[in-house]
């Protein structure tokens, strides 16, 4: 099964909002994970990144999360999509999707859902009127305000809304 994090956000000002995601400086997406055979839900988040990989019991294979459900012991994983053996970059949030509902980051589930994402780690955007790039954007409080020098202007990142939705 496909999941995805999903966006909405209002921007004013910047554009090409994504998280920032590397090999050097790997973003870790948290979330709360529930197990879909008997539907426990993991008592803390869960920390997922691109850049790490684990072992499936029994197999060959690797993900970049796995779980073995306490309840009915049914072990899970979920893996980053990938693109050349890569994982595939965060989509970056534009001026044009304002206001729109846009996928970040695409996973391939086995055995659990993502039912909800707390932000944490720093974003990244630039301005719509220059060269500017803000490179320590927080997104925990819902909203971030800043300043752009050269534009002489306040830039913002309002009414931010996360979802999990199934793609």
């Amino acid at each position: 099964m496909g999941l995805a994090l999903a966006i909405s956000a209002e921007l004013t000002g910047v554009t090409d909002l994504h998280p920032v995601d590397s090999a050097d400086t790997p973003y870790t997406y948290s979330f709360t994970v529930q197990c879909t055979s008997c539907r426990e839900i993991h008592p803390n988040a869960v920390e997922v990144t691109a850049w790490e990989s684990h072992e499936l019991s029994g197999s060959r294979g690797e993900a970049n999360f796995v779980w073995r459900c306490r309840a009915c012991r049914r072990e899970s994983s979920a893996s980053f999509k990938m693109v050349a053996k890569q994982p595939t970059p965060p989509t970056m949030y534009t001026a044009e999707d304002s206001g729109k509902w846009k996928n970040v980051v695409e996973f391939d589930v086995r055995g659990l859902e993502f039912t909800d994402f707390q932000v944490t780690g720093e974003w990244t955007c630039k301005s719509t009127e220059n060269t500017t790039v803000f490179s320590e954007v927080d997104l925990e409080p819902g909203e971030w305000f800043d300043y752009d020098e050269k534009a002489g202007q306040e830039v913002m990142i309002t009414d931010v809304k996360w979802q999990i939705r199934n793609c």
